[in-house]
């Protein structure tokens, strides 16, 4: 049996390992039954294959744009992501940004399967986080998607592997993160 095919981008890491292994013939319940074993199988893999920088693979402008907010009045950062939330900080940590989002903040793949229902924890974690003052900065159609389902305001950066058009229905699409601190 060829391998199971799953779009990824934007979906968290346990709807991606679901549809795989339902694609593979793989009953919900089973997998259901397993999610704790793959998150520790998952998060071990990782760990071991993941380099040990990856500073190489950040979108551009990141590193003058996280320095700028994480300073700015009235800001606070945190991440939403669907991967499990110790792969996310790993990732975090090997790319040299781990200092810009705190723990216990956020909202990851691993609060919820599904990808909608990450900015509302996050926002919970913050301290009931306004609506009014979220933004949701991704660069996939799910990440407007999450921002939407919580009445949130979502900038589109065109840096992952969607380009502006597919990203028109966030309220600003930017073609780098160098734009971003303008249009906040």
């Amino acid at each position: 049996m060829p391998a199971a095919r799953v779009e990824a981008a934007g979906r968290t890491d346990f709807e991606i390992a679901r549809n795989i292994c339902v694609l593979s013939g793989v009953t919900a319940a089973r997998f259901d039954a397993g999610r704790s074993d793959f998150r520790a199988a998952c998060v071990a893999a990782y760990a071991r294959l993941c380099p040990d920088d990856l500073t190489a693979f950040l979108a551009p402008g990141v590193t003058d744009v996280l320095p700028a907010l994480a300073t700015r009045d009235g800001t606070q950062l945190a991440l939403v992501t669907g991967n499990l939330e110790p792969i996310a900080r790993l990732k975090l940590t090997r790319a040299r940004l781990g200092h810009y989002f705190e723990r216990g903040q956020g909202g990851f793949g691993s609060d919820s399967e599904d990808r909608l229902d990450l900015p509302a924890i996050a926002r919970r974690r913050a301290g009931g986080y306004p609506r009014s003052k979220t933004v949701i900065i991704g660069d996939t159609p799910r990440d407007i998607a999450c921002a939407r389902a919580d009445g949130l305001r979502a900038i589109a950066v065109a840096t992952g592997p969607f380009g502006a058009a597919e990203l028109r229905d966030a309220d600003v699409v930017l073609e780098s993160l160098h734009g971003l601190l303008e249009v906040l």
